[in-house]
């Protein structure tokens, strides 16, 4: 193509693009199809009904929907920004993870024995601070997949879990939130924690009352549970999480955390626990007091049985340790198995001051006197008698008091049975009429004032006037039967209860109840005649730390059982022993003689059921009046003993005396006590064949007192002495130089 001139046209080429553009717009057909389409989309606008009032309803559903949806997702949205902000708030409010490891408000006390082995505690116990790493692996997987098998794969709440929990509590027809709870260990955490709300004695009257109510389930503690239990694990992260619960879960007996519980029940650490014992500590979360291996150890291993099928079921333990774990149930260790010397620990309780005992703050060791081979022998001999010689279903009770001659406290057992922490403990706290138990300190003033053991006196019958009472008359156990004149050895042997009225009026009341008093009898003592006969009350441990002071050679003792106390961690003591030797009471001389003269009591005298053989013992039975209570307490070259029997309300025993089951009881409790100790022999002194002048009896109106008091004795065994005539003045001298000449020879 040319141009005009012969000239080519110059190529433009916007214009060649633009035609071409211009080309295709005037070529492209028109779209056929988009009315189609329309047509589709508003199809079902011309299918709705004619019906004005179907069609009002419609309207009316789709704007309340609109309004439903508009607000509803606004509020969801303002609720997750909430919850957000009080997380993020509660993050930032979260202590250490270590200030939460021990938030205990009290302290515990853990005693020793006199071997340094651990026999009991009191209060909650904290073993030491361990860490999910620490702790057995067997452990932290028992306590995962029995409390929360999804743990490292949730954000601190299972709604999956919460769910499932409602459904099962509905299904079973509690409330929703009742029985199950769905939680998770972080959740846990976030109640043993109280939601972070500190005790306040203020506010709750006990720890317990403040631990329970943060137990208690509710929406509105649930709701609360959701951001504390988010804001933990965005903090501490999983580890720290259940590090935390190992360390204050309680498990039962006492013992806070895995560790305090693993010590108490199996005696070793957390780190070293078989499969078979993580399963029993994981299985007290449920319940801890129910579970307890020490409250029930059948029920206890049934339990674990359940967490050692549910570890297996998770992949923790494979098929042959699960039936190993079965075939091998966790044990107790020897220390919680015996749960030896329960009354002896909460004497213990009682004896120390409260700030150190009952009321610490701070974790505390007791070093004490306890024995534990005595306890044993103590409490098994009792359940043998009590087996073997009572009729089935009997409710007496008896206590028991075995100590050394310093007055150091080997074994006590304050019932027939072992009883929790905080029973009734009749060793140390019944107090009860001694009966002739008391008599060794009439016959102690006796011969402290140089009367010996050959002095005669008379048994015949004795009438004494008390000012404002009237006429009292003791009367011997066999009632009407007497004697004549007797010596004091045979006063005592034999219980005689005339002729040691007889002695106390001539040495005198007042030195008598100086002497018991100067002993350790604590108690008021009876101001009339009857003192001589047990009317005066007692405990059992005041008694036989009394009879310490015999074997001793006459020095008091004040029976003890604390070694020394001091903080968990500290070497110095806080305190030590706590008791002992005290004040001579009597000359050594009156002392020996007296131990020759207890000895006749099990050789010929109302004791004899407790005899021990071979080995030499001395003791004194006692009877009270209507036989309320039964005693016997005597003491071998080594231990000294005492036992008490009765019922607690007094009612009167029957066919029992102290030379009865008393005296059984003290002898095979002796005899087990003395398994593999060599005989000695008791430090005592044998009378000379000489016979002293008699005590005088004051005349009946001299003597002070109050009130009748009518005690019994065990029978005399053997032939009954002669009758026998007091002998006058020129009697008295000849028998005097002619017993001086024998005994000289």
């Amino acid at each position: 193509m040319t141009g005009s001139g012969g000239k080519k046209p110059p190529l433009v080429a916007d214009r060649r693009y633009g035609a071409l553009r211009g080309a295709a717009r005037k070529q492209a057909p028109k779209p056929a199809a988009k009315p189609a389409k329309r047509a589709r989309r508003r199809a079902p606008a011309r299918r709705r009904s004619s019906n004005p009032l179907v069609r009002l309803v419609g309207g009316l559903f789709r704007a309340i929907w609109r309004v439903v949806w508009g607000v509803g997702w606004r509020a969801a949205a303002m609720l997750i920004a909430g919850f957000g902000i009080v997380t993020w708030y509660l993050y930032t409010q979260l202590p250490p993870v270590e200030s939460l490891l021990d938030a205990r408000h009290r302290g515990s006390v853990t005693m020793l024995d006199n071997r340094d082995q651990v026999f009991a505690w009191r209060g909650e116990t904290f073993g030491g601070q361990v860490t999910s790493g620490t702790v057995s692996e067997h452990l932290r997987n028992a306590v995962i997949a029995t409390e929360d098998k999804r743990f490292y794969r949730h954000f601190g709440i299972s709604p999956r879990g919460i769910a499932g929990a409602i459904r099962i509590n509905l299904a079973e027809g509690r409330g929703a939130l009742e029985g199950n709870g769905g939680s998770t260990i972080t959740q846990q955490v976030a109640k043993l924690l109280c939601l972070g709300e500190p005790f306040d004695p203020a506010k709750w009257e006990s720890e317990a009352a403040y631990e329970a109510d943060c137990r208690v389930s509710s929406v509105w503690r649930k709701l609360k549970e959701i951001p504390f239990s988010m804001a933990m694990e965005a903090k501490y992260g999983k580890d720290d999480v259940l590090t935390i619960y190992l360390n204050r879960a309680y498990l039962g007996a006492g013992a806070r955390g895995f560790e305090a519980a693993a010590q108490r029940y199996f005696g070793k650490s957390a780190a070293n626990v078989t499969p078979a014992e993580a399963a029993m500590l994981a299985g007290l979360l449920k319940a801890p007091s129910r579970y307890a291996p020490t409250a029930n150890l059948q029920r206890s291993q049934e339990r674990a049985n359940l967490i050692i099928g549910l570890m297996e079921d998770q992949g923790y333990l494979t098929r042959a340790e699960a039936d190993e774990a079965r075939a091998h149930p966790a044990i107790l260790s020897e220390a919680a198995a015996q749960q030896a010397g329960g009354y002896f620990a909460d004497w213990i309780m009682e004896s120390g001051p409260d700030f150190l005992t009952r009321d610490t703050t701070e974790d505390v060791i007791i070093r004490t006197t306890l024995d534990k081979r005595l306890q044993a022998a103590a409490e098994s001999a009792l359940d043998h008698v009590f087996d073997t010689k009572l009729k089935q279903g009997s409710k007496a009770q008896a206590a028991i008091v075995v100590m050394s001659a310093d007055g150091a406290v080997r074994a006590m057992v304050g019932g027939r049975k072992t009883a929790a922490a905080g029973s009734f403990n009749r060793a140390t706290q019944a107090k009860r009429q001694t009966g002739s138990t008391f008599k060794p300190f009439v016959y102690a003033a006796a011969l402290e004032m140089g009367y010996p053991p050959s002095s005669t006196v008379m048994d015949a019958p004795l009438t004494i006037d008390i000012p404002g009472s009237g006429p009292w008359s003791p009367q011997n156990y066999e009632k009407g039967s007497y004697r004549g004149q007797i010596d004091l050895l045979t006063a005592l042997a034999q219980s005689v209860n005339t002729a040691t009225v007889r002695v106390q009026e001539a040495v005198g009341r007042d030195l008598v109840r100086q002497i018991a008093t100067d002993f350790g009898f604590a108690s008021g003592l009876a101001d009339g005649p009857a003192l001589a006969l047990g009317a005066s009350e007692s405990t059992l441990i005041e008694m036989t730390g009394a009879y310490a002071g015999f074997l001793n050679g006459g020095t008091a003792v004040r029976p003890y059982g604390i070694l020394d106390l001091r903080l968990k961690g500290e070497d110095a003591p806080l305190m030590g022993q706590d008791g002992g030797f005290g004040k001579r009471v009597i000359s050594e001389t009156a002392a020996r003689q007296l131990v020759y003269m207890l000895t006749q009591v099990i050789e010929r005298g109302t004791g004899t059921r407790a005899s021990l053989g071979e080995r030499p013992a001395a003791g004194k039975t006692g009877t009270t009046s209507a036989a309320r209570d039964a005693w016997f307490i005597g003491f071998t070259a080594d231990y000294v003993a005492g036992v008490w029997m009765g019922y607690d309300d007094n009612t009167p025993l029957t066919g029992v005396t102290g030379g009865g089951l008393p005296a059984e009881i003290w002898r095979e409790v002796m005899l087990r006590v003395h398994e593999g100790v060599p005989v000695r022999d008791l430090p005592m002194d044998r009378p000379t064949a000489a016979y002293g002048l008699p005590p005088q009896t004051p005349a009946p109106d001299q003597m002070q007192g109050e009130g009748p008091f009518e005690a019994q004795t065990a029978p005399m065994p053997g032939p009954q002495p002669q009758r026998q005539r007091e002998p006058d003045l020129a009697e008295q001298i000849l028998m005097e130089v002619l017993g001086g000449i024998l005994g000289r020879n």
